[in-house]
């Protein structure tokens, strides 16, 4: 058998249809039938039960396929080295960020990137965190950008910077008469937040996981989105929080509704995670090398401890 057959078969895996896999692969449906049929024959079994719609891996497919995988990122990764001595940085590269994360990171480095590495090409894709790590892990990833630590096997994180929480009082509320905000004047039963999978909603109920007065509420909502939560504040029914970054895009009017948290600010950490075995490794530091870069010269608008990127390998 070969790589390219190996290739064909992790495609079916993936998309469970052989005529996607073969769009995918860019060749036509019966070439890629016919390759996997002679994996099938070399090996004696069936990787694929073609009776169930969408199509499933056999017991023995599911442990072929998870083989494949590691013979393929091991041949790409002779690739990679072969790269890395030549100096050459370019390919195609996948990453994943999350929501909370996309719109304002993205934005900073992403024409700065492409500007300087021509050559690559990257594929962005807007996912949670459960959804990069699970992607890193089969390969179908190159890096990811998100909230951190996560403690995960196989997984190695290189902290980029630390981005506190902001809070949005509007002028209605009694903790809008205070200059600075602890902890403890938080009652998470009144605080708007974003829906269940957010890792930003997991950190707002860490830090006030001890507030409740149990306030009666007359609704229960949980958005995906910042710019409804801060509607819904405004109109009276609650307090909540942001992400720095996000801060910065507001009207000037809505900024004087934001308060910081007095001294040690909580805050999250953002990094830029990849698997272990450093697949295309040399991009992953170019990358790291141009956000850390674009924090850097944003220092002149930004707080100084608000923003604080360490090259922590």
């Amino acid at each position: 058998m070969t790589i390219t057959q190996l290739q064909y078969v992790l495609a079916v895996a993936e998309h469970k249809n052989f005529t996607l896999a073969a769009e995918k692969c860019f060749v036509t449906q019966p070439t890629l039938s016919m390759q996997i049929q002679k994996v099938e024959d070399e090996l004696s079994v069936l990787i694929f039960d073609r009776s169930k719609k969408p199509i499933q891996l056999t017991d023995i497919g599911q442990k072929i396929v998870a083989q494949a995988k590691n013979i393929v990122n091991e041949a790409n990764r002779i690739h990679d080295i072969v790269d890395q001595q030549k100096g050459f940085i370019g390919g195609e590269f996948r990453i994943g960020i999350i929501p909370t994360i996309m719109p304002t990171l993205l934005p900073m480095f992403l024409n700065n990137f492409i500007k300087k590495y021509p050559k690559v090409k990257l594929i962005i894709e807007e996912l949670n965190t459960a959804d990069i790590i699970t992607k890193l892990k089969t390969g179908q990833l190159d890096a990811g950008i998100a909230a951190t630590p996560l403690d995960e096997e196989k997984i190695k994180e290189i902290v980029l910077y630390y981005e506190p929480f902001m809070i949005y009082v509007p002028q209605y509320h009694t903790l809008s008469q205070k200059s600075e905000i602890e902890i403890s004047d938080l009652n998470i039963d009144e605080i708007l937040m974003l829906q269940d999978g957010h890792c930003f909603r997991d950190g707002v109920l860490n830090l006030c996981k001890n507030n409740s007065i149990h306030i009666e509420s007359k609704f229960q909502i949980e958005s995906g989105s910042f710019e409804t939560l801060l509607k819904l504040a405004d109109e009276g029914l609650g307090i909540t929080l942001l992400p720095y970054l996000h801060s910065l895009d507001l009207k000037e009017s809505d900024k004087l509704k934001l308060k910081h948290f007095v001294e040690p600010k909580p805050a999250r950490e953002i990094s830029l995670i990849f698997p272990t075995n450093e697949l295309k490794i040399h991009i992953i530091n170019a990358l790291r090398d141009v956000i850390a870069g674009v924090l850097r010269g944003a220092k002149a608008f930004l707080n100084v401890d608000i923003i604080s990127p360490i090259n922590k390998k």
